[in-house]
């Protein structure tokens, strides 16, 4: 049978038209930025500032009021406005704070967090792939900021994006698989999540890192959905898959500490009892874990 897909997914929000075609339209952009109906995201090491009243909501300028920096174009809506992004100080504005998309992407609007989430990742992409990887020549920021062009041999190259398949294994008695990384605190449990290696389906991602980490075949592979995590520069693709939950649990102790199935009652024990720490709703992961409980987790966070 057929799952339906995830119906909300905190950073797969954005409502804007993205304008690709206008990323190379010099005229265009100029107008754009002169135009004081335009709005600016400024951001500054993943970060921008949010107002919380009457409800979250990230602070937006004007072009004049823009810091200089580097600028992306990040949309239009369906009024026309266009909006930008800056990479530059944030500016001074009383009853803003800054904040970066762990705290507030699952709290803003959906415009908002759209933004947000695309800010980021370009911000992060810009930061760190300044120079050629062909010959090691400085690049500059072209289409609008969605490209960068070697000047030395004319190469293009676009921003990074790594595909990471994160999946809710159940069992036949729909116990669900938690498990805690190494590096994690002793209270974090989480559904398995690893990237796509070259030449590999997202089905065959997912068989392979459930057998790497905790020694389990798995069929019945479902997909969900998938957002952006920025964080820095992944797309989870959220899977859904079964097992046979009489085969012994061999986790790899490399990439898990431990590992363990969970029935709804003993995972709502676990959190009551402070065993385990409720996912804010932010990641896929909380939205798969949730989908299984049937509603929200004892004690969830707000994001």
């Amino acid at each position: 049978m057929t799952e339906a897909p995830l119906e909300w997914l905190a950073l797969a929000r954005g409502t804007l038209d993205r304008a690709a075609l206008n990323r190379r339209d010099d005229a265009w952009l100029d107008a754009a930025w002169n135009d004081p109906e335009t709005r600016v995201l400024v951001i500054q090491n993943g970060q921008s500032l949010v107002v919380y009243e009457p409800s979250p909501a990230l602070v937006l300028v004007p072009p004049a009021q823009a810091p200089d920096g580097e600028r992306w174009l990040l949309g239009a809506d369906d009024d026309g406005t266009v909006y930008f992004g800056v990479s530059g100080p944030l500016p001074a504005i009383e009853g803003a704070e800054p904040a970066g998309l762990r705290r507030v992407g699952a709290l803003l609007g959906d415009r908002d967090s759209g933004l947000l989430t695309h800010a980021v990742a370009l911000e992060h992409w810009h930061g760190t792939h300044g120079f050629c990887p062909r010959c090691g020549a400085r690049t500059r920021v072209a289409s609008a900021g969605h490209v960068r062009v070697c000047p030395e041999d004319g190469s293009q190259h676009f921003p990074r994006v790594d595909p990471a398949v994160i999946m809710l294994v159940t069992d036949e008695d729909d116990r669900i698989l938690l498990a805690r990384g190494p590096q994690w605190p002793a209270d974090r449990r989480s559904i398995l999540a690893g990237f796509v290696e070259p030449g590999e389906s997202l089905e065959q991602a997912v068989a392979r890192e459930v057998k790497e980490e905790v020694g389990l075949a798995v069929q019945d592979v479902h997909y969900l959905g998938s957002q952006p995590w920025p964080l820095p520069q992944s797309l989870m693709l959220g899977f859904t898959a079964h097992t046979d939950g009489a085969v012994p649990l061999n986790p790899d102790p490399e990439e898990i500490q431990d590992a363990a199935w969970y029935t709804r009652d003993e995972l709502r024990a676990a959190i009551e009892a402070g065993e385990i720490v409720a996912p804010g709703p932010l990641s896929i992961a909380a939205q798969l874990i949730m989908r299984w409980y049937g509603g929200e987790l004892p004690k969830m966070p707000a994001f």
